[in-house]
């Protein structure tokens, strides 16, 4: 098996599913589950834990019980369009703690971005303070998510 054209069979698929269930599950309750040996499931997650088909094990946090209740959608398009302008943009943004996640986009805005604050004020105060004095910014548009309908990092 070539390892990078892996491509995962319905046997991986089946261990997928099972740990973005629960990471913490065991080798030999996976292996139970899906009908093969600990050891077999046991080489089959360390393969695609080398592949990086499993990235990284995870606990999944409910963010209103730890003050990050106010989700915001940012849209961001940059006021001049080169390498070292995204570059920059895409370094500075990455170290901003409350955004969670970011994306390049197509359409009329160049990024989008994922920041959680703990209400208006502080992200307000995230806002004009680190996101906006960031160089390269043409235009934003933020979004104020009401309320989550669905939210999952199952992808399998």
């Amino acid at each position: 098996m070539a390892t990078e054209n892996y491509i995962p069979d319905e046997k991986d698929l089946s261990i997928l599913r099972l740990l973005q269930k629960d990471a913490k599950m065991s080798v030999r309750d996976i292996s139970a589950r899906i009908n093969l040996s600990p050891t077999p499931t046991h080489e089959r997650i360390k393969r695609m834990e080398k592949q990086g088909i499993i990235k990284e094990y995870t606990a999944v946090v409910d963010r209103k019980k730890v003050n990050k209740g106010m989700m915001v959608i940012c849209m961001i398009a940059l006021s001049v369009h080169n390498k070292k302008t995204a570059g920059k943009f895409i370094e500075e943004v990455s170290k901003l703690k409350e955004v969670v996640e970011f994306y390049n986009i197509s359409g009329d805005f160049d990024f989008m971005l994922k920041i959680l604050a703990p209400n208006m004020d502080e992200f307000h105060e995230f806002f004009v303070s680190k996101l906006s004095e960031i160089e390269g910014i043409g235009q934003t548009k933020s979004i104020f998510v009401m309320n989550s309908i669905k939210e999952s990092v199952q992808i399998v």
